[in-house]
């Protein structure tokens, strides 16, 4: 057996009636144990309680012998878990869950080692040999530690199934947005070459430094990938200001900064000694934005998506902003640029992230694409 460790609930009635029982316990069908977790995880983003995830794996496709042996692991652990624990099949007849549910934030720390142990032995003194050494445990805790440094991402796809079936049912959606991505930031970059090389010069001539600006970001399911931005700032300046701003703005304590006489102001910093005076110009423009093609036509950003922010930015996250990481790929625009920029405090942002991603289509980029060109040129938001 291996142990692994990754970072009343209502159900239907239909789902009850199609889930089968062993003993008192109520083992939920896949589908519905997939969408108890999604609700869990929605549950501990707002009480900040973790939970635990177990699953036992047989390894092989679902058949009659595994099922038995499954389904008596499910008796037994019924003696082992609490009644506000969740039992159900992750995959049916093949790989059997229980999630650990309501525990403190001091328990997700040591938890996992004692339900590991306890699991195991309750295991071992009812299962056979032979049935004990066939099934592999894993434990996947919920919040995640997210580590920025791993190239593969941060998230666990196996606390997301929802996602995964979500991102299934829309393959042939994606492969256009792909091929749009792809079309189109090819064509942009041919159009605005003249532009390119136009900017670079004034870059170059009015100070001394790289004419890319380089950062590393974090993209989809928290994979970071190398940012390009035209420089509009002097080379070795000290972000802690932008950071400190940045933390304060997420936390919701910001105050808007002034917008060129604009009353309304911006939630972004808008007077930063470190932007150049052509930096001011390409930032009123977005025309330093234009390298962010490249990103998209190498796949690490599309033409529509949320902004990828910087390391320091996730790491100010709650848990829920998370999302807008995990549901859609990040963009050169976005709903929240044509629907307010930066005159949106930042809940709001990420809560027009996750609408786009829950609902977005090819018709749906398009229509942002088209209300693109009109944001950037009134400016409206733009610093």
């Amino acid at each position: 057996m291996h142990a692994r460790r990754s970072g009343s609930n209502g159900v239907t009635l239909s789902a009850v009636s199609e889930a089968s029982s062993s003993g008192e316990r109520v083992v939920l069908n896949a589908e519905a144990f997939r969408r108890m977790i999604a609700l869990e995880r929605k549950r501990s983003e707002r009480s900040r309680k973790p939970f635990i995830l177990l699953l036992l794996d047989m390894g092989d496709r679902p058949s009659e012998k595994n099922g038995k042996i499954l389904g008596k692991i499910s008796s037994v652990l019924s003696v082992s878990t609490r009644d506000t624990d969740v039992t159900g099949w992750y995959a049916n007849e093949c790989v059997l869950g229980v999630m650990f549910t309501e525990l403190t934030s001091e328990d997700g720390a040591t938890i996992p080692g004692t339900v590991i142990a306890r699991v195991t032995d309750t295991l071992r003194n009812n299962l056979a040999l032979e049935q004990f050494n066939r099934v592999r445990i894993s434990f996947h805790v919920f919040p995640e530690d997210w580590d920025h440094e791993d190239p593969q991402g941060s998230s666990n796809p196996t606390l997301y199934p929802d996602l995964s079936e979500r991102e299934d049912g829309r393959k042939s959606f994606r492969a256009m947005k792909r091929m749009m991505d792809i079309v189109g930031s090819a064509l942009a970059l041919l159009l605005f070459l003249p532009a390119f090389v136009a900017i670079a010069a004034a870059v170059r001539a009015t100070s001394k430094g790289p004419i890319f600006f380089r950062q590393r970001r974090i993209g989809q399911h928290g994979k970071s990938f190398v940012f390009l931005k035209f420089r509009s700032m002097q080379v070795n300046n000290d972000a802690a200001a932008h950071k400190e701003y940045v933390q304060k703005l997420i936390a919701g304590k910001a105050d808007k900064q002034p917008s060129n006489g604009n009353g309304g102001g911006v939630y972004k910093l808008t007077k930063d000694p470190r932007v150049t005076r052509v930096g001011c110009f390409l930032r009123k423009t977005s025309l330093d934005e234009l390298p962010q093609f490249i990103n998209v036509l190498k796949g690490d950003m599309s033409l529509v998506g949320p902004r990828p922010p910087v390391p320091y930015e996730v790491e100010a996250y709650d848990i829920w902003h998370r999302r807008r990481l995990l549901e859609a790929k990040p963009g050169i625009t976005g709903l929240w640029q044509v629907s307010g920029r930066s005159r949106v405090k930042f809940d709001d942002m990420v809560r027009l992230d996750l609408q786009y991603a829950r609902t977005w289509s090819p018709w749906t980029d398009m229509k942002i694409l088209w209300r693109t060109p009109g944001a950037v040129v009134l400016g409206d938001g733009a610093h």
